[in-house]
Parts: structure tokens; sequence; C-alpha cells
């Protein structure tokens, strides 16, 4: 500040900041004008320093004179690989103070996601998934603040925050609008890398507003600050030597202003020459040449308080230290009147009871810390890991300690690790067990164990990141120790993350080489099973010879155990892409089912087989018009995967599925919703995988029913929804979708190539469903003014493949074909036999289709209304369009 200058020294890093003050002022007013006051984030950006941290203070202290809750954080440089570290600092001592029920009603339905990431319930499964316990926490921070309000949340040195808490405060930051609550962060410029600085950079771009980068003193304000602190006798040399000295930096000027009074020097000219070494003394070198000088004990006691970095205590400190309570404390003072250590108070948001201390400033944590002589900081962090295990706080909270200690072939710090880890991925932070089990491997584990520390790397990131699984699990299976189940469980998992990262070829080898290594058996038998699962999956492979063997094989299943239910589903799904009857694909599926329900251990979570089978069994029921039974298994893949935690391409893929259910069904709003819920979750996972085009494909199908074509192609042109296709099978048809949506916007010439494609495909698997892929129809349609008789080839051959498959919508859907290519009563009496059988048929956006188009032939009133009616139930604006068009246009054919 220029006016009103502070009188003491601690004050230093406020001067010259009305605009910064006036900023939060503004937007702590807005925060208290009521508690419908839309959220606010505020970004201060400057070197180390700066004032940053003073900022962050006075700003408490303007927000409590105001009546609101301030809850405050910080990073630190010594913690990044603790996850939710400064998340938990931010929230635990506010909901810890409450009796349970009220942190449950506070958490609500996010209690038991969000509750084990901020460390105050234990968690409920072996696994939670990291991008669900993300939302979680997003939620539940948000309804925290709606009840807490007005709440101001503090975020200092987020430079240094852990990449858990990074990626919640990017997420919290995109949803402030409609929560009453100020979050003010403080960061430097250059200090994140990689991931932490795209998060900090999104949570800038949330801000809406420039962010604050914190300029120096100066000359002037350096003046007024060292005259205030030595006397108004200061001289103008003296002055412009320390700016000059501390380069503005408020934090150094009130360091050196420290020094130069305890050293009784005269603040002028003659002595401005002795200020660069007074300066070098309160940082780095000098710092720790400052900190020998205290003595052996002090020095030893700031050491063990650098190594445990938060949560810093005399008692703790002296277990470390190996020192007893009296020289620990008399240790404390030392350090605190050195202005090392201080004793947090209000100003910082917390509550000391006069043992807990913390650094003066992050600057002096981070030069104590490298000052520690290698070997011995290795060893304090190995002794920091034993007390935290004998106090019995966890193998997670000893994991940062623990990584820091040299590998020696230690069996029981391998098993610590590995236990960890465990612990990580319980509550959603598998970058935290990766890096656990990778210096697990640096150890290295004994020979028989090496392998299956490999095996759960891999298995630490198969949700979130199925590229690094896969390397990690094929190196487990190339060592021994992986024997008997352990390792058939690995190539399944294997083979799993291969399937997502789009590889299916690989996928198909990987299980067939394993297969030949074991006898008739169950295990042989279940390996059979995932074999077929990546050949039909594979939109290349699933040829006739191999519908063939799976068809000899499933002839032999009784559905006695799962490995015979999963055969008895991959070949209703096979007969049902190929087109066979539905009624035997439906009686496959019922087989592998005990009593209509899923048996135990076929489970959407059981990890033995995977959620890829339950979703084959699920597309073969829909597409063979059992669209209750479809939508009853999607609809709880999807409450099951939310209630797991699964967040990533489970869900994904549970939305993608439930939403082709809708779309069979004629619920368009809800297929919309449902599949852009998919892409979003998709997206997560990582464009162009398989999961991604499942979405994608199904969102563009349902906006082409519901008439919105160029919603339909701009959705395709944002989502890459174009080739090169994926190898697998994708969910309907992605060349059918495709060509028709090049159709309706006008691109005859490449719609009808690419549904030519499809028939090439189509010829290859020996067969096709002409509902699922609805090819052949289309393109009857496309060639119908131009190719007449062979429009006539291609709807008559998919009318005897749609009589061949015998559900009422694939005998309407080519029935509406062939009349949409006739004229006169022949057309008519076409689109009545169309109408009859979609009237029977589960599938009431076809059915009111089919009503319009009937009404149209006749040129009767009422049946158009009652497909206009029908097609407002439906969501499908076009044929609304389309009907009142009709209506509109009189009676009598059209």
């Amino acid at each position: 500040m220029t006016d009103g200058r502070p009188t003491a020294a601690g004050s230093a890093p406020l001067w010259e900041r009305d605009a910064e003050i006036a900023t939060v002022t503004a937007a702590l007013d807005a925060l208290c004008a009521g508690r419908h006051a839309p959220g606010a984030l505020l970004v201060f950006r400057g070197k180390a320093g700066i004032g940053k941290t003073a900022l962050l203070a006075e700003t408490r202290r303007i927000a409590e004179r105001r009546g609101c809750s301030v809850w405050s954080a910080r990073g630190a440089e010594t913690l990044r690989s603790v996850p939710f570290h400064v998340l938990r600092q931010l929230l635990q001592p506010a909901l810890l103070s409450l009796p349970p029920d009220e942190v449950r009603d506070h958490l609500g339905d996010w209690h038991d996601i969000a509750g084990p990431a901020l460390g105050i319930t234990e968690p409920r499964g072996d696994n939670a998934d990291p991008h669900y316990v993300r939302d979680g926490l997003v939620s539940a921070v948000r309804r925290i603040a709606r009840r807490t309000w007005p709440l101001v949340l503090l975020l200092d040195d987020a430079h240094w925050a852990d990449p858990e808490t990074l990626r919640w405060l990017a997420a919290f930051a995109e949803r402030l609008d409609d929560v009453p609550v100020l979050v003010v962060v403080a960061r430097r410029p250059d200090q994140a890398g990689g991931v932490g600085a795209r998060h900090l950079d999104a949570v800038a771009a949330a801000a809406g507003r420039p962010v604050n980068d914190l300029n120096a003193l100066t000359p002037a304000a350096t003046a007024g600050l060292t005259r205030a602190t030595l006397g108004r006798h200061a001289d103008d040399a003296f002055c412009r030597e320390v700016w000059a000295v501390t380069d503005g930096n408020p934090y150094e000027t009130v360091e050196l202003l420290a020094k130069v009074h305890d050293s009784e020097l005269d603040p002028v000219e003659a002595h401005a020459g002795e200020l660069r070494a007074l300066n070098r003394a309160a940082r780095g070198g000098g710092l720790v040449d400052r900190l020998k000088g205290l003595g052996l004990e002090a020095t030893r006691f700031a050491w063990a308080a650098a190594i445990l970095g938060t949560g810093i205590t005399v008692d703790m400190v002296a277990r470390l230290a190996t020192m007893d309570d009296d020289l620990a404390r008399s240790c404390a003072d030392v350090l605190c009147t050195a202005r090392i250590l201080t004793r947090p108070g209000p100003a910082t948001g917390a509550e000391g009871d006069g043992d807990e201390l913390e650094f003066v400033h992050p600057l002096i944590a981070t030069d104590v810390y490298q000052s520690i002589p290698s070997g011995v900081c290795t060893a304090m962090h190995g002794v920091a890991a034993q007390i935290i295990n004998e106090l019995g706080r966890g193998a997670a909270e000893a994991a940062r300690h623990l990584l820091k200690v040299h590998p020696d072939e230690d069996e029981e710090l391998v098993e610590q690790l590995r236990q960890a880890a465990r612990e990580h991925l319980a509550v959603g932070a598998p970058d935290a067990a990766r890096r656990c089990l990778e210096r697990a491997l640096r150890e290295p584990p004994l020979p028989e164990v090496h392998a299956h520390v490999l095996y759960e790397l891999g298995c630490a990131t198969l949700l979130t990141n199925p590229a690094v699984s896969i390397d990690q699990l094929r190196s487990a299976l190339g060592m021994p120790g992986l024997d008997g189940d352990d390792r058939v469980d690995a190539v399944v998992r294997l083979s799993q993350a291969l399937l997502h990262n789009d590889q299916l070829e690989e996928a198909v080898r990987t299980v067939e080489a394993e297969t030949a290594r074991h006898a008739a058996g169950p295990v042989r038998l279940r390996l059979q099973a995932f074999q077929f699962m990546w050949e039909g999956i594979h939109g290349e492979t699933a040829a006739p010879a191999r519908s063939r063997r799976l068809a000899e094989l499933a002839s032999t299943c009784t559905g006695r155990d799962n490995a015979e239910r999963a055969l008895l589903i991959l070949r209703a799904f096979d007969a049902m892409t190929h087109g066979e009857s539905a009624d035997a694909v439906v009686d496959l599926c019922d087989r592998a089912l005990v009593n209509g329900r899923l048996a135990p251990g076929l489970g959407w979570t059981d990890p033995e087989w995977g959620m890829e089978l339950l979703m084959m069994l699920g597309s073969a029921y829909a597409y063979a018009d059992r669209l209750d039974r479809a939508e009853s298994l999607f609809s709880e893949a999807r409450r099951v995967y939310t209630s797991a935690g699964w967040r990533g391409v489970h869900l994904s893929l549970a939305n993608a599925f439930l939403g082709l259910a809708y779309r069979r069904q004629g619920r368009l709003p809800d297929a919309e919703s449902t599949l852009r819920e998919a892409v979003r979750l998709a997206e997560r996972v990582g464009r162009r995988l398989p999961l991604y085009w499942s979405a994608t494909c199904g969102l563009v199908d349902t906006l082409l029913a519901r008439g919105r074509v160029e919603e339909a192609w701009s959705v395709a042109e944002q989502y890459g929804f174009a080739p090169p296709y994926p190898s697998t099978i994708v969910l309907p048809d992605i060349r059918s979708v495709r060509g028709r949506l090049l159709l309706a916007v006008g691109r005859t010439a490449e719609g009808v190539s690419e549904l030519e494609a499809a028939e090439k495909t189509a010829a290859s698997r020996g067969g096709h469903n002409p509902v699922l892929a609805s090819w052949s129809v289309d393109l009857a349609r496309a060639l119908a003014a131009t190719d007449p008789a062979r429009a006539a080839q291609l709807a008559a051959d998919a009318r005897k493949q749609a009589e061949r498959f015998g559900t009422d919508t694939a005998i309407g859907e080519a029935l509406r074909c062939a009349a949409a290519l006739e004229t006169g009563q022949r057309a008519v009496r076409l689109a009545a036999r169309a109408l009859a059988y979609l009237e029977a048929s589960p599938c009431q956006y076809e059915h009111a289709a089919a009503r319009v188009e009937y009404g149209i032939a006749t040129g009767s009133a009422a049946e158009l209304a009652r497909g206009l009616d029908l097609a407002r139930l439906c969501g499908a604006d076009g044929l609304v369009t389309r009907a009142q068009k009709a209506l509109a246009d009189g009676p009598g054919p059209h």
C-alpha cells in the first residue's frame, strides 16, 4: 500500500496490494449478499516470497470479520505423493469436529464415496474408480458449501498440491456458478509440471477473470518498509540498497530487515555494503549456516520437522529425532526465536495447543530439507515410516516415507508398499498405488513375489490407463511365479486391457496361446470362452467357420457352471449378429440365467468374467426384441457401477448400452441424455477407444432418429465419428449409422459407399441382423431413384433376412423399405403389413414411423394423428414435423 502504510514489518507483503485486496473485498461482498450468490474463484500467482501467503491471511481476516467460515490448506513440496493430502487439510478439521450422523448429513449420498478419500470413513471395497471419487468429492463439497454459507476456501502453494487434490480442484472450479462459495488459490508460476500444470491451467481458465500476478515492491515501498522497521533515520542510499539486494521481494525484505535489526546495524549509506552478506544468511547456504549455529540438537530437530512436513508436533519430532521431551521443547523454542519454526495461530486457521509447529515459510522448509545429508535423510524417512506403523496409522500414510528409502532387498518393505497400494486403490488414487508398486519393484521383491507385484501394478491402472496395464501384465506373465488361477486371471486381465486399447487381434492371440497350454477342463473352457468373446467383438474375425466352432461347443453346454453359461451367451450374441432365429437367441440367453437372474460369479463387478460378456447378453436381448430384459440388465449395470464407484470405462459402457436399449424402445430423449453422459465419461478415458465409439455411434443414431440431422453431423465432427474405425464391433453397426448420416446431410455418393462397405463386411461374416446393421434397407432407399433394380433386390434380400431372424421389428422394417420403393395400392398394402408388424413390436419409434407413412400413403388424417401422437411420445421431432405437414396438406395420398 502506498497510503495508510502498515507500521509493522510483519505486514510488509501487504504493501502495494490495494488492487488485490479490493478484488478480495468485492468477491466477499458478492458472496455475503445472499445464499443464492454464485460462487467465485480468485487465483493469485507470484514467485516465492512475493506475499501470496500474507494475502491469503488478510483474506481470512476480512472474511472472518464478515462472519464467514474460512477453511484453508497448503501444498508442500515433500508431500505431493500423498493422495488427497491438501483436500484433507481443507475439509477434515471441520468434518471431524461433527458427530458421525452430521458428517453423513453434510456429505449426503456421496458419504461412502467421498468419506474414504477425505480420511473420515473406511473404504467399502478394494478399488474405487478415481473419476467417480473426484465427482463425489465435487458434489460433496458443493453440498457442504451450501450448508456452511458463507464459506471461503483458501488453497496456498497450490503448485505443490497432490495430483488428486488438483484434479478435484479443476473439476470443482468448473461448477461454481450455482454454489455460494469463494475459492482463493495462490500458486507459483513455474513450479508445477505435467498433469499438475494442466490442472492448474484449467483452474485459472475456470476463474472467468484474469489471474492476479503479484508484483515485487517498488523502491518507494521498500524505503517505506525499511523506515517503518528500522526508524525514520534510514537514509535513501541504504533503502535503495535494500531494494536492490532483495529485488523488492517482500519475504526477503522482511528477513533482511530483521537481521539488520538483530545486528544493530545503523541504516545509513556507510553500512549499505553489508546488506548482501546479511541477505545471504536468510536463504540457502546462509540459512543452513545459521541453523548450524543454533547447535546440533536444534539442527536435528529442524531436520526431523522437515522430514515430517505436516502434522508437526513436538512429540512426533522428539520421537523421530530421538530426544527427550524437555530437550525437544527447548529446541522448538530456539527455532521459533530464530524465525525458522513458528506455532500456528488464528491467522493460519489452526488452533495450536503449543505443541503444534510449522515452518515460518515454505522456502525455509525446502532449504532445511535439502540441507539434510542424503544418508541421514533416508534413514530418518525409514524411522518416520516405522513410527507411523507403530502408531497404527496405516501403510498408506507411511508410504511417502517408504518411497524415500534406498532399495535394500527388504521383503517387509515390499509388503508394506503393496499394502499401501491397496489402500490407495481403495480410496480412488491409482497413481499413488502405481508409485508404491513401482518403488516395490526397485527393492526388488523376492523372485517368487516379483511377478505378483507386476500383476498388481498392471491391475492398478486397468480402469484408467489400459495402455500402461498392458506392459506391466505382459512383464508379469513373462516371469516365473504366476501359476494356476493367478496366471489365468492375469491373461484375462491382459486381454481385457488389449481390448479396451483397441488391440483386438492381440487380445485374441493372447488368450488363444494360453488356451493351448491347458488340457480339457474348466480352465480351458473359460479361456475358450474368452477367445470366442474377443473374436465375436472383433469385427474382422467373426467369420462363418468361427461361428460353426462356437455353435458346436455351445451345443454341449447345459449351463451347469459359469463357463458353460458364458458360452451360451456368446453363442446367443453370435447368432443375433448373424441374423439367425431370434427365438433361438432368446432361448440361449435365458438358459444362461439362473431363475431369470445373473448367476453368482457372473455379476457386473465380478472380476472372473468382466463386463463384456454381460454387455453381449443385454445386446442379444435388445436386438431380439426383448427390450424389457435388456433395459433391466443395463439399468442394473449402471446402478451397480455407480454404487461401486466405477466411474470410467465401466460406467461409460453401461450408459452407452442403456442408451441403446432406450433408443430401441423409442425413448429418444432418455436415450440422448444417457448417451451424452456415456460420451462425457468416455472422454475421460481417451478418444478413439472402443467404448468411445459405442457411445458416439449410439448418440449419432439417436439424433438421426429424432430428426436432428445438423446436430448429429456436429456431434460426428466434434467427436471424430469417421474412418478409420476401430477393430471392434460397434452397436449399432458403425458403417450403417455413418452411411445414414452421410445420406441425411446430402453426401449421397459417400453414404452409398459407406453402406456398400457394410454390405461387404456382412458378406464376410456370413450374414447380418437387418435391425442391428440396417445397411440393406438404407442402401435400397438410397438407390431407389438411380438403380431401382438393385434397390428392389436389396429390399427383397432384407425381407428374406428379416423373416429368417423372425422379430416383428425386423420384418416390419423390411416391409417399410419395400413400401417406400413402390407406388399406388401395392405401396399401401405393404405399408399396412409393415404397420401390423411394428404395432406388435416393442420399438415405438419404428411403430410411429410406420403409422405416419401409412397415413401418408392412404391420406388418412386419423392415422396421421395417431402417428403424430406416437412421434411426440418418442421425442422424434423430425417425424412430428413430417406428420404435421401431411396433416396440413389435407386428405388424400401424398
